[in-house]
């Protein structure tokens, strides 16, 4: 049986796996950080933050000095399953942490 966790994630509950909920692959241990069973892209923010106006540095583009994004991705189907911006060196964020036994009781399993 799969859980919806987030838009584009669900839980195995039986085989206890992260799974791109698009198609069913399979991330990582459940009990781990799914992101380690992603594709990980690192994006230039000139190229996902465009300047408002033409010729000008003014935009809306975190100084890439300071912040940097990262993009995961499923390894099958590449559908973007999260972003975040981290600071330059910061290791990846561990955001998500399911009680799996809680979660089995709850749907009868």
């Amino acid at each position: 049986m799969k859980v919806r966790i987030t838009e584009c994630l669900d839980i195995d509950l039986e085989a206890e796996t992260w799974c791109c909920n698009r198609c069913g692959h399979t991330l990582a241990p459940a009990r781990e950080n799914y992101k380690k069973g992603c594709l990980i892209a690192e994006r230039d923010p000139d190229q996902v933050y465009p300047p408002e106006l033409k010729g000008e540095a003014y935009g809306f583009r975190p100084d890439p000095d300071y912040s940097r994004l990262i993009e995961f991705y499923c390894p099958k189907c590449t559908v973007l399953i999260e972003n975040e911006n981290l600071p330059p060196g910061h290791p990846l964020t561990h955001e998500i942490e399911i009680d799996i036994e809680a979660l089995k009781r709850r749907h009868g399993r």
